[in-house]
């Protein structure tokens, strides 16, 4: 069941240029969602990043410990992501950070 505060994790690698829009379009969904919420960010290097959040391409958002794009490709390397459309992008998609706080968040 989830929390009346969800989880919200930034990870990402340092040489990685998708992390600033990645940032971009969570403060977006953030701001949108209108709770206040913030949201803790990993380096994929941090000796103390939590298990569930190993191997993740970067960058990656994960909202109660699950990838807001459902798709969680093992890698270490930048990310892509499939906006539905045909197209391909560096971040996830705001609409898809929206979608998993509402189901994360009563």
């Amino acid at each position: 069941m989830p929390t009346a505060t969800p989880k919200i994790e930034l990870i990402y690698d340092p040489d990685c240029p998708n992390v600033e829009r990645a940032r971009e379009r969570l403060r977006q969904a953030v701001a949108e969602r209108g709770q206040g919420l913030g949201w803790t960010e990993w380096r994929s290097d941090d000796p103390a990043l939590p298990d569930y959040a190993r191997g993740h391409g970067s960058p990656t958002i994960v909202i109660d410990e699950r990838d807001v794009a459902a798709d969680h490709p093992q890698a270490s390397s930048c990310r892509l992501y499939d906006h539905g459309d045909g197209t391909l992008a560096p971040s996830p998609p705001v609409t898809a950070i929206l979608t998993a706080l509402r189901e994360r968040t009563p």
